[in-house]
């Protein structure tokens, strides 16, 4: 009975605040009645302000005893301590209660399987990568951010990642980063700007410097950048099942493409954990990778650290500039979360301006918030800004990836029948979803 009479009273405060946000909005000005306007618009925010703090206040108020929060989010040390930082001063800033807020390590990789093995069982606090909306909204994991407390995320965050968050129309998550791509870093030291443009001069630089240069071909979510870059298509269906052309004779021309870059004797096929190895060995001097790997880079490369947008590669003649997924990283509150109402505070918390810039500063991510993006720069970011022209967001049915990874293994190891194997490819990734 009692948490029944608590969401009663939550969902009161959050309608107050929710209603006062769009008061503001209907607000009109005209230029003879400006300082008419002017004191309008003040009281308005005032109005504001005092709903919002009346929707805490409120919130307060209904809370006895403990409030137990699980928070999952990065098992990189970076989002660790930064996350115990940022709750720390959560607990502060709401010294009047008692809070007992854990912090656990899930990738947000793996937040969407972990979630779903067992929801009530979940934490009631996430971060997650955005091509997991879909399922997770399906599953009814996701607690819909129907109103607020202290901000909008709608208002203060990039258009993209708000509409990566949204699903029917309605908002389902806090948006955290909007740095979740790849882009190429390199050696400056080694490689000029010219070498860096194309792979096809980045891998004879790198013959001839005796080093080695690559990316994870046998990974769908980066051999994707070479087929879009084509113009070959791949997309997902209402049931989760997909679309895709990539063995046309387009596709048949890309897998060319790859089989001669990947041939060249400087080029190396292998995963994030085994570059960074490399890396370390002093023996890869550019690699496609994203912002989670900065400091390696940054800290091996020394002065010579750089970074570009993804270079072009040949097909049939043509220089034709790699595409790839654009990525972003959200909050979520858990459906089933213990503490609903304080579950969503601390999930603003977590993404309001100040944090998105703490978060961005201690893992060398970019916000999703627009002035805090503003903030902060690096090479990193810069390379992942010119790369996002050729970005897209990552929408794809679950069938993709296996046939992908095998696709993109099968041309780093030269397969000679190509639409033999692109024909395999393309059957596995449109084939029916299981029911």
């Amino acid at each position: 009975m009692k948490k029944k009479v608590l969401s009663a009273l939550l969902t009161a405060s959050m309608v107050i605040s929710l209603t006062a946000c769009g008061s503001s909005n209907a607000t009109e000005t005209t230029t003879d009645n400006s300082s008419n306007d002017t004191a309008a618009a003040t009281e308005t925010a005032a109005s504001d302000t005092k709903a919002s703090d009346d929707a805490i206040a409120n919130l307060i108020a209904a809370t006895d005893g403990t409030v137990d929060i699980q928070l999952w989010c990065s098992e990189l040390e970076a989002y660790q301590t930064v996350m115990k930082e940022l709750t720390d001063k959560f607990q502060e800033q709401y010294s009047d209660v008692d809070f007992n807020i854990t912090i656990g390590a899930v990738s947000e990789a793996d937040a969407k399987d972990k979630i779903l093995e067992d929801i009530d069982a979940a934490a009631d606090v996430f971060v997650f990568a955005d091509d997991q909306v879909n399922d997770l909204v399906n599953a009814g994991a996701l607690q819909e951010v129907a109103a607020t407390y202290t901000y909008d995320p709608k208002e203060t965050n990039s258009a993209a990642t708000v509409a990566a968050a949204t699903k029917d129309g309605k908002l389902y998550a806090y948006p955290l980063t909007a740095s979740n791509g790849y882009f190429l870093y390199y050696d400056s030291n080694i490689f000029s700007d010219e070498d860096v443009a194309s792979w096809e001069a980045l891998t004879a630089k790198a013959e001839q410097a005796g080093t080695k240069v690559g990316m994870n071909v046998a990974d769908g979510w980066y051999l994707y950048g070479f087929f879009t870059g084509a113009g070959c298509k791949l997309s997902m269906n209402d049931d989760n099942s997909n679309n895709c052309d990539w063995n046309s004779a387009t596709g048949l021309a890309v897998a060319q493409s790859i089989e001669n870059i990947t041939s060249s004797p400087a080029f190396v096929s292998v995963s994030d954990q085994d570059a960074i190895t490399m890396l370390n060995d002093g023996t890869l001097g550019a690699y496609v990778s994203g912002t989670w790997n900065t400091g390696s880079f940054e800290e091996k490369y020394g002065d010579g650290y750089a970074a570009c947008k993804l270079p072009t590669f040949d097909v049939n003649g043509t220089a034709t500039q790699m595409r790839s997924y654009a990525g972003y990283k959200f909050v979520g509150v858990n459906s089933h979360a213990k503490n609903a109402g304080w579950s969503m505070l601390l999930a603003e918390y977590l993404t309001n301006e100040e944090s998105q810039l703490t978060i961005g500063n201690a893992t060398a991510e970019g916000p999703a918030n627009t002035k805090a993006a503003e903030q902060i720069s690096s090479p990193a970011l810069a390379a992942l800004s010119a790369q996002s022209e050729f970005a897209d967001q990552q929408v794809v049915g679950q069938n993709y990836w296996d046939p992908a990874k095998a696709l993109g293994q099968n041309l780093v190891d030269g397969a000679t029948d190509l639409q033999g194997v692109l024909d395999d490819a393309v059957a596995g990734i449109t084939q029916p979803v299981a029911e």
